[in-house]
């Protein structure tokens, strides 16, 4: 990420607020300004400071304990802390790719809409949704690069509850924010999803956004999510340059139980 050295928010870049002002943070830690262990301020005394919204701001401060430089504790606030080492995208995280572990390589990260709206779903997602065939829900195609290198093209299926939620996103249709945290603030908080890797080879239509050969194999996710209650909420399908973005698995002897999917 890379940090501002005035420590203010540009209100004319391009650059999404609260990245700007994970910024400005992840720099004062990083420079000792704000002490490991040391309480951040809190989101009301970041939100007047910066001018920005408490919104705004505690998506900052969740972007920031995604990289691992700052831990929330319960009734007491946020903390400065060391980041963790990754190289890749922990395909098995709770996170999407804009939250997750690649953010610790402190890369450039940058998303590109392709197409957005409504759409009708393929059989394998009314199906992955519990949907009627034919559905018609809301579609979000987007190419995520790294340091300016297409490194991810992803496709987005939200069923037809969650159509109004996205079509008034006009940050998350600007690639300029969080899709998971806009489904989180939703109401539609991870409970458990399942994730199939496959190698295959890409659509033209994928090959060219990615700027690779359509006959080179690459690996595609599949992923479904739902609510802890149960409801099924997001379908993505994911085409990874693993050359750009290695795929990381953490194995625990902690046994998780049974899921209801």
């Amino acid at each position: 990420m890379t940090t501002s050295t005035e420590g203010s928010i540009d209100r004319q870049s391009v650059v999404p607020y609260y990245q700007q002002l994970a910024s400005v943070l992840e720099g004062r830690i990083s420079s000792g300004a704000i002490a490991r262990g040391a309480k951040l301020p809190s989101e009301n005394e970041l939100s007047v400071q910066f001018e920005l919204s408490r919104a705004t701001v505690r998506q900052a401060l969740q972007f920031l304990e995604s990289r691992g430089v700052a831990q929330r504790i319960p009734n007491r606030g946020v903390f400065a802390s060391a980041p963790k080492d990754g190289t890749g995208w922990v395909i098995q995280g709770k996170e999407g790719f804009l939250e997750n572990a690649i953010g610790h390589q402190n890369r450039s990260v940058s998303t590109r809409v392709l197409r957005s709206g409504t759409a009708t779903f393929p059989d394998h997602v009314c199906q992955a949704l519990n949907l009627p065939s034919e559905t018609v829900g809301f579609e979000l195609v987007r190419v995520r690069s790294l340091d300016g290198t297409p490194a991810l093209f992803s496709t987005n299926y939200s069923p037809p509850i969650l159509t109004p939620v996205l079509a008034s996103a006009s940050e998350v249709l600007a690639g300029e924010a969080s899709l998971t945290t806009l489904l989180t603030n939703a109401g539609f908080s991870l409970g458990g999803a399942n994730r199939i890797i496959r190698a295959a080879r890409p659509t033209p239509e994928i090959a060219e956004a990615l700027a690779i050969d359509e006959n080179e194999p690459m690996l595609c996710i599949r992923s479904t999510s739902w609510t802890p209650e149960g409801l099924r909420y997001d379908v993505y399908e994911t085409w990874v340059r693993s050359d750009i973005i290695p795929l990381e698995v953490d194995v625990s002897t902690v046994d998780l139980g049974n899921v209801v999917r």
